[in-house]
């Protein structure tokens, strides 16, 4: 889920003025009470920062288990750049470049390592990038809210054209500029997580891709390749459990990307983060 909420910070209730959002609050399947699913990329942190963690008992070995909700089997991904920031050269060219890194990685062995999360009713296979546009008219404020979020993708969907229409397999990336600090409920992007996904009515999918302003947001990637990690952790996680914690979960551990948050590799050209393999019981 996270970069950071897949919802992952790469974690976040959100609510939609046109449609009420799935909450991140709810009752994960297998659990007593009321848990808020993990769907956030969480920030870099030096590992000298917490030097306590080395006498914490180790946590049971991650296993993500499938609780009964939907898969994007065949994702259809469509970027959307929010405000004219996007209109500069600079930032064309990175938005180029994410627009190529999906265009590649939906069909490439990151998809294809996926195939062990298959379900009866269905199989994940290959994706498509359906395309992106710049919306140059939004102004975001220098601090935006995931309701605003949902908000301004649900305006772009009912704008019609070049935005796709909502869909089973449809996932929304929504990336917003340089300096524009994402609140989800009390997190702060850069502060508690470097991005997240989730749904509105569990019927439009969506990534929230704050831009990696903060050392936290970067590790020690450059921006375009915090980008792509961070992308690759949320896109993965948005297949498996589109709907935080109702498809391939794990109570201790959060979603497939959240067990492996900042660990990459490079697949073709591309930084992507590795993803975890209940077969082979680690990071792949």
């Amino acid at each position: 889920m996270a970069a950071g909420r897949g919802r992952k910070k790469r974690n976040k209730t959100a609510k939609s003025r046109k449609a009420p959002a799935t909450k991140r609050r709810q009752r994960i399947t297998g659990s007593t009470t009321p848990v808020d699913a993990v769907r956030i990329v969480p920030i870099a942190a030096p590992r000298d920062l917490f030097p306590h963690v080395a006498t914490v008992p180790a946590a049971p070995p991650p296993s993500l288990t499938y609780r009964g909700g939907p898969l994007l089997t065949a994702v259809q991904v469509f970027t959307l750049y929010i405000g004219s920031a996007w209109s500069t050269s600079q930032l064309k060219a990175v938005a180029s470049k994410l627009d190529a890194f999906f265009k590649y990685v939906l069909t490439s062995e990151l998809i294809d390592q996926l195939a062990e999360y298959d379900v009866p009713n269905g199989s994940i296979e290959h994706g498509t990038f359906l395309g992106s546009t710049t919306l140059t008219s939004v102004a975001p404020s220098a601090s935006v809210t995931d309701a605003w979020l949902q908000q301004t993708l649900q305006d772009a969907i009912a704008g019609g054209a070049p935005v796709p229409q909502p869909g089973p397999n449809v996932l929304y990336f929504l990336y917003l500029p340089p300096g524009i600090t994402l609140v989800e409920g009390s997190a702060r992007s850069c502060q508690a997580f470097c991005g997240y996904h989730d749904s509105i009515g569990a019927e439009i999918f969506y990534a929230a891709m704050p831009y990696p302003n903060c050392p936290g947001c970067l590790g020690d990637l450059s921006a375009i390749d915090a980008l792509t990690s961070t992308s690759s952790h949320e896109l993965c996680e948005a297949i498996t459990d589109p709907v935080p914690g109702t498809g391939w979960y794990d109570d201790a551990n959060g979603e497939i990307g959240d067990i492996c948050a900042w660990q990459t590799r490079k697949l073709g050209a591309y930084t992507v983060q590795l993803e975890w393999s209940n077969e082979q019981q680690r990071c792949v």
